[in-house]
């Protein structure tokens, strides 16, 4: 198996044999950042072994317009959400973020 011997050859190979027999497995903050070719590669060849054998939580604050910028390579990006959007239910989130509703920060105008 190709995701085998890339993970194999990146040290991950004990942690990818727990996550290749997961029931669900949660991607927090997808393109984020930018990836490059060689991460990219490596989880569409995940994924792709996995999307219909397992269920996926994805989360990600691009669209999947994107995604081709983030991956820089249109071909996989469309790829890899073909996988993703299979059977999928999508959530999308608007407003302020859950995480800064109630922190205050450096930022706040208030110099209490």
């Amino acid at each position: 198996m190709i995701l085998k011997s890339v993970l194999r050859q990146q040290g991950c190979l004990v942690p990818a044999k727990r996550l290749l027999k997961a029931n669900l497995i949660v991607i927090d903050d997808i393109m984020l950042f930018p990836v490059e070719k060689i991460n990219a590669v490596t989880l569409f060849n995940f994924i792709n072994n996995l999307y219909e054998k397992t269920s996926f939580i994805v989360t990600t604050n691009k669209k999947p317009t994107e995604w081709a910028a983030m991956l820089n390579d249109e071909v996989l990006a469309t790829a890899l959400l073909d996988r993703l959007l299979y059977q999928c239910e999508v959530i999308n989130l608007t407003g302020k973020s859950f995480r800064m509703k109630n922190r205050k920060t450096i930022f706040d105008d208030d110099k209490n």
